[in-house]
């Protein structure tokens, strides 16, 4: 499931060493992997990648290189499930439509590979129909957003949602095409908002709020296949963005 230009899997560390704790993210820096020093993890699971483009030199100049040299130094793996996990069926977009307690949940943009089917986003039906003031809010308040942007308000019922986390306008036609009276995503880009008021209500909630659910993800799956292996959601706040 995983994109053609992602980089998930195994970034650091040996597959032959015992875990004596997994330490789960959204992101991976300095900060989290002294975290699971702290927190005696040797292992960390994230959802996006620390090594996402090559590195030339290890040196300690950037936060990444000095997550590298620490995990390194402190025989840390590092897993990462990043496309793939959007893609997967129970992934991110499964988790958000959760979150925001929508019902009968089904893929979108779909992609075959072998017998297993995943797809880009997800639509689902709210319990009941909301006005477009009080679909925000309620947006807002599960995902602890200071402020979403969006279009238009819609002047009609929103009950079918369509979301993708992270940057999904590249789903915003296909949405539309699924019938959506809304869509929820991470980031956009300034001129997709335009020439789509009254057809579909767009609310965007910044890349982080989106996805800060994943590692719960994580814990669900590590609880269940290998329930004798300490978790731990990081507390580390990796959001670089601070609204003012």
């Amino acid at each position: 499931m995983q994109e053609d230009w992602d980089n998930a899997g195994l970034q650091i560390g040996l597959t032959e060493a015992e875990v004596s704790g997994a330490l789960l993210c959204l992101d991976v820096t300095e900060a989290v992997v002294t975290e699971a020093v702290d927190r005696q993890c040797n292992l960390i699971v994230s959802h996006h990648p620390l090594l996402f483009r090559g590195l030339k030199r290890i040196s300690g100049s950037s936060d990444v290189e000095r997550a590298v040299m620490k995990a390194i130094s402190h025989g840390i793996a590092i897993i990462s499930m990043h496309t793939n996990m959007d893609n997967a069926w129970g992934g991110v977009n499964c988790k958000i439509a959760e979150k925001i307690g929508l019902q009968q949940v089904q893929l979108f943009a779909c992609k075959q590979v072998g017998n297993v089917q995943g797809g880009s986003g997800v639509t689902g039906l709210l319990p009941q129909p909301m006005d477009a003031e009080a679909f925000i809010a309620h947006v807002k308040r599960t995902f602890a957003v200071e402020c979403a942007q969006c279009n238009e308000l819609l002047k009609r019922p929103i009950q079918r949602v369509a979301l993708c986390g992270g940057a999904g306008d590249f789903l915003l036609e296909q949405a539309i095409a699924a019938g959506a009276d809304a869509f929820i995503t991470g980031e956009m880009h300034y001129h997709v908002y335009a020439g789509h008021e009254q057809q579909v209500q767009i609310c965007v909630i910044g890349h982080y709020q989106s996805e800060q659910y994943t590692a719960e993800i994580f814990r669900e799956i590590l609880n269940r296949q290998c329930p004798e292996v300490p978790v731990h959601l990081s507390k580390s706040n990796v959001n670089p963005i601070i609204y003012k």
